[in-house]
């Protein structure tokens, strides 16, 4: 399940994560950050796992595709077409 708290950054940069989102998280942990304009993602560094290596090129590929479709790069297409293209992935 997904959990949604709120936190506030101090005049230092400081966050404080909330408590009730931090029990996997003891004092020293590693923590990585990930930073794309507005979003910043926070995994602990010993989770470095094959999912999260997955989830870093999911990110990359995702903002590929964006620059692309700001550039106009993408092509339009009928629903019934889109679906008969994704069945050849």
């Amino acid at each position: 399940m997904v959990e949604i708290n709120t936190t506030r950054i101090s005049s230092k940069g400081q966050i404080v994560i909330p408590s009730n989102m931090r029990d996997d998280f003891k004092e020293g942990d590693n923590l990585i950050i990930i930073r794309d304009k507005n979003t910043l993602i926070l995994k602990k560094a010993n989770d470095l796992d094959e999912q999260f290596k997955e989830d870093i090129e999911f990110a990359r590929k995702t903002e590929e595709a964006w620059e692309r479709h700001d550039r106009g790069e993408f092509n339009r297409m009928e629903f019934d077409s889109f679906l008969k293209e994704m069945q050849k992935w």
